[in-house]
């Protein structure tokens, strides 16, 4: 600690300057948990019936099975794809799952990642609201400022 880290007006012996992240590190580690639920999911339910629910997909909305995204879709799932796709959200949930241990630690490191994986995701957020204007990109809108607001000020106490 600098001599005059003490008299500064917003010192804060504590790490933690915000409770919001206790919250936050609930919010990471329920997403963590849910991809690992739907890693293992992809895993155990396999490439078949997958395959078979986009066919009944397709069928039931009246798409039309040789183009678009359902169509295409249809189409890539393969055991190798299945298994990609079950990887990468795996590497997800972990990714989620090591921050919310972080922010529950009060880790800085953690703050870091939340904010700029949060951050990220404004963008699209934007995005989402200006394609599909609604409550609901509205809320995920507003929780994604949130999350960057209360892990910034984290940050920026932590300099004090």
């Amino acid at each position: 600690m600098r001599p005059s880290d003490a008299d500064h007006p917003h010192y804060n012996p504590n790490p933690r300057a915000h409770p919001g992240l206790r919250a936050i590190a609930i919010l990471e580690l329920t997403k963590g948990l849910l991809a690992l639920l739907a890693a293992s999911g992809l895993e155990l339910i396999g490439p078949v019936p997958l395959r078979r629910w986009v066919n009944e997909l397709i069928a039931t909305f009246q798409l039309d099975p040789q183009h678009g995204a359902m169509a295409w879709l249809a189409q890539a799932i393969s055991p190798g794809s299945v298994h990609f796709a079950a990887g990468a959200v795996a590497a997800y949930a972990i990714l989620h799952l090591i921050e919310a241990w972080g922010l529950w630690r009060d880790k800085a490191w953690a703050s870091w990642l939340g904010c700029l994986a949060a951050a990220i995701y404004l963008p699209v957020d934007l995005y989402a609201i200006y394609h599909h204007p609604g409550w609901i990109s509205i809320a995920v809108l507003a929780i994604n400022v949130l999350v960057v607001w209360v892990l910034a000020r984290d940050l920026l106490k932590r300099r004090w």
